[in-house]
């Protein structure tokens, strides 16, 4: 399941870096969980959370990002900002990427500012 999902994160890496993003790290691990992705889009930093499901039972990927998913995201970007001071009043934003469907033809969707910190 990692290296699939890892495919997934690196796909969804290259269509943001097509779009004009730069990528500063991918799979920044905290006690809070991991970001995928941290991005620049211009002055902003970027958390992309990359999420892939199979079928659409429960919502689909995009779904998966619940309210307690998007608090640790949060923590772990705080953390993120507090180790790298020169970004620490850029404007942030966390994005999703949303891989739908089966492995080889899974429809990706990207939602910007798909949520906010509260």
């Amino acid at each position: 399941m990692r290296a699939a999902g890892a495919l997934f994160e690196e796909r969804a890496c290259k269509e943001l870096q097509r779009a004009g993003l730069q990528l500063i790290e991918r799979n920044y691990t905290t006690r809070f969980g991991e970001i995928d992705l941290v991005m620049r889009d211009d002055e902003s930093i970027v958390f992309v959370e990359v999420r892939h499901r199979l079928r659409a039972t429960q919502g689909g990927a995009a779904a998966s990002v619940t309210a307690p998913k998007q608090r640790k995201l949060i923590a772990a970007a705080q953390l993120w900002l507090a180790t790298h001071s020169r970004y620490v009043h850029a404007p942030c934003r966390f994005d999703v990427v949303a891989h739908d469907g089966p492995f080889e033809s899974a429809q990706m969707t990207w939602y910007r500012s798909a949520f906010e910190q509260v």
